[in-house]
């Protein structure tokens, strides 16, 4: 009899590039449309408030949605639930661009951040399915780059493209990406767990995979630094048109330049994390990420406290800060799915729901406490910034 043995799938260039394309689906599905908020209330006669639903149905699906379909790919494959899910955001995509009411796009938008969810929670564990040590470390700080890219570039893009048409245009846009998506995946993501790797089906189990992994409190430290590092970039990219347009004054070609920078110092910090992956140790580079992250808030604080913050200022400080966030994001989540090896697709679910968890926070928080001052955001960048430096401290001690 000839058994015929199914070869390991790589993790080829290509396939990464694809996996951190999925990754980026929650920062362009929540961001692209930003601008068009304005537009949206007066066409559909619908509250501010309730566009601003919108939003937070969505980042609630994000939520909800990493927390089910993590669990569910590593009881039924990778694939499976990543292509299926895809199609259903793609589905809700296409209808929300005809919504013809604020009711039916507030349920459009839960649904689309619910299927979204496996855009992010399975690229991350697909990565670390198919390699290990260094080249773990590698593969995460793509993927880490691109979901913090998106964030970065998606509101002035969305900008861009509501200059040339409307808010539906916008959203025909994100439709067409999410049609992307769904056919990159469809045609190259092959399935990374075999059947013999995967764990029971059932509620239970899934329950049980949360419940080892949260008890486990080297990934339970790790966790909050992952979450704390992405709100407190969050914080500041919620406050800085306000800030930098309104409090500092500037141009919109420097106000872009400012963005530009975060932009750069993400793709900075991830290009050297990759290049040292093998020779410095993760838990350093994660220090390194939490103690760029504490210097900006502390100076940012410091700066709007004393009323000396300026524009000069402000960019070496969002520098410094979205660099250090791309750090943070890499090695945390890197090391925490090392530590989920039977159960990577739990553990990358509880990663997601604290990112979206408590980044979906940072922006109301930073709104309630005032817009006549930078303080707010300052106070909530220091913050974040602390406890993650912190949590990165107790992780190293453990190690």
């Amino acid at each position: 009899m000839i058994i015929r043995m199914t070869a390991r799938p790589r993790l080829t260039p290509a396939l990464l590039a694809v996996l951190s394309f999925l990754a980026a689906i929650g920062p362009f599905a929540t961001d692209l449309y930003l601008a068009s908020f304005t537009d949206i209330a007066r066409d559909l006669g619908a509250p501010a408030s309730s566009v601003q639903l919108t939003l937070t149905s969505f980042l609630l699906g994000m939520g909800i949605g990493q927390l089910i379909l993590g669990p569910l790919s590593d009881q039924l494959g990778r694939r499976p639930v990543l292509v299926i899910s895809l199609s259903v955001f793609a589905l809700a995509s296409v209808l929300m661009v005809f919504s013809p009411n604020i009711v039916v796009f507030i349920a459009l938008r839960a649904l689309q951040g619910i299927a979204g969810a496996a855009g992010v929670v399975v690229s991350r564990a697909i990565a670390v399915d198919l390699s290990e040590g260094a080249a773990a470390i590698r593969a995460i700080s793509l993927i880490a780059m691109f979901v913090g890219l998106g964030p970065l570039i998606a509101p002035p893009i969305g900008g861009s493209i509501l200059q040339l048409g409307d808010w539906r245009t916008v959203l025909g846009t994100l439709a067409a990406i999410s049609l992307a998506m769904f056919g990159l995946a469809a045609a190259f993501v092959p399935e990374s767990l075999p059947p013999e790797a995967r764990r029971n089906s059932g509620l239970r189990t899934a329950l049980q995979s949360f419940g080892v992994l949260l008890r486990t409190r080297e990934f339970l430290l790790l966790m909050c630094v992952f979450g704390l590092g992405f709100g407190s970039m969050m914080s500041y990219i919620a406050a800085s048109p306000f800030i930098g347009q309104v409090i500092l004054g500037m141009p919109p070609f420097i106000y872009a330049l400012a963005f530009a920078s975060g932009a750069c110092a993400m793709i900075l910090a991830n290009s050297i994390n990759a290049r040292l992956a093998g020779r410095v140790r993760p838990q350093r580079m994660l220090l390194l990420g939490t103690g760029l992250s504490f210097a900006a808030g502390l100076a940012l604080t410091l700066l709007a406290s004393t009323n000396t913050l300026s524009i000069p200022a402000f960019i070496a400080c969002a520098f410094t800060l979205t660099g250090g966030t791309g750090l943070i994001m890499s090695n945390a989540s890197a090391l925490a799915l090392t530590l989920a090896v039977h159960s990577r697709g739990a553990g990358s679910a509880l990663l997601g729901a604290a990112q979206f968890t408590i980044g979906g926070l940072a922006s109301p928080l930073v709104g309630a406490w005032g817009e006549h001052t930078a303080l707010p955001m300052a106070v909530f960048v220091l913050a974040a910034s602390t406890l993650a430096c912190a949590g990165a401290i107790a992780y190293a001690r453990r190690v």
